[in-house]
């Protein structure tokens, strides 16, 4: 039985390809269309979308796994992920594991289901050995994420060069009392390891002895944020800027500290990281580093479908550039 493979080898294309044409996506070049339908009509295949479905042949669909999509930075990337997966041809699955294993371990059986052509997963919960098995039923992309292997394919900003910026931008204002407020771990191990040595350089370029009391971890939401500047207000000694890890971070610590009238920044600077919408309506805006989220959704797009078309890719890491957004809160 003559089936999509037959289609594509016969026409000189992906797979990828002959199922957007039956599919009738848009953005296909008549020359490849006419290819796909020439050799369709030489093979005498006829489509039939249910059962190629059943017979696993094909589904045109990707699936992108975050922890949670109420966080802007998530909702921003699955965005894109959508919007650039569309255009090429391909229905998006959004799946959300609350930082759950096991719901993480049940969305990556779509793969081995044939439910998903790949996968992008933009966090991990499990360990690499774990995630890494599911590989043999279809491609996985993490997006701004890390592990170990240095042969994963991964879409990823410097995140060295973000938080290295971050804090010498406070050290050029006068500042050397900042305080270092994360979402990881104080460790050695990826992004945590990138910001975390960032950090330290900077300090260290600048003769700052680092005060432990100033480094706090597994900050996130705007709650966090808020229970920072009350542990702040607690302190004998206090920074007089903060970088924060996220601009949800950074909004919940302005919040508090105007509650607690200070004055941003004369009392108290604080920059965060993503730059977010919500970074340019606060009052005074956030001083932000701008991750381009667009970017990296839509290079991962391009890398997973690589990937899912046997396409060698030119690198396994794609690393991004981020850019310091300067506003009134440093």
């Amino acid at each position: 039985m003559v089936n999509i493979i037959d289609v594509a080898r016969q026409a000189g294309v992906s797979k990828t390809t002959v199922s957007r044409v039956i599919n009738n996506y848009p953005h296909i070049s008549p020359d490849k269309r006419r290819q796909v339908l020439e050799a369709m009509e030489q093979l005498g295949f006829v489509p039939n979308p249910s059962a190629r479905k059943l017979r696993g042949q094909v589904t045109t669909t990707i699936a992108v796994i975050v922890p949670k999509i109420v966080n802007p930075f998530f909702a921003y990337l699955v965005d894109a992920i959508e919007q650039e997966g569309y255009r090429q041809g391909y229905q998006t699955l959004i799946c959300q594991t609350n930082e759950h294993k096991s719901k993480e371990l049940a969305y990556l059986d779509l793969l081995k289901n044939k439910q998903a052509d790949g996968i992008i997963m933009a966090a991990i919960e499990n360990d690499w050995a774990d995630i890494e098995p599911y590989t043999a039923f279809g491609p996985i992309v993490l997006c701004n994420e890390y592990v170990n292997q240095s042969d994963v394919p991964t879409i990823r900003v410097d995140q060295h060069e973000g938080t290295y910026a971050a804090i010498r931008h406070l050290i050029e204002r006068g500042h050397r009392k900042i305080m270092y407020c994360t979402g990881g771990l104080f460790n050695d191990y990826g992004k945590d390891k990138d910001r975390n040595q960032a950090y330290q350089r900077a300090l260290e370029e600048a003769g700052i002895t680092i005060n432990p009391n100033w480094i706090l971890v597994d900050r996130h939401t705007i709650e966090d944020g808020k229970k920072v500047m009350e542990l702040i207000l607690e302190m004998s000694d206090r920074p007089t800027a903060v970088f924060t890890g996220s601009d949800e971070i950074a909004s919940g610590l302005m919040m508090a500290a105007r509650k607690a009238g200070l004055h941003i920044p004369n009392d108290l600077a604080i920059i965060g990281f993503d730059d977010q919408p919500i970074a340019e309506v606060l009052s005074p805006s956030l001083t932000t580093i701008r991750q381009p989220i667009s970017l990296m959704g839509k290079q991962a797009v391009d890398m997973l479908i690589q990937l899912m078309d046997q396409q060698p890719l030119s690198a396994l890491l794609c690393k991004l550039p981020v850019e310091l957004v300067i506003r009134e809160s440093t």
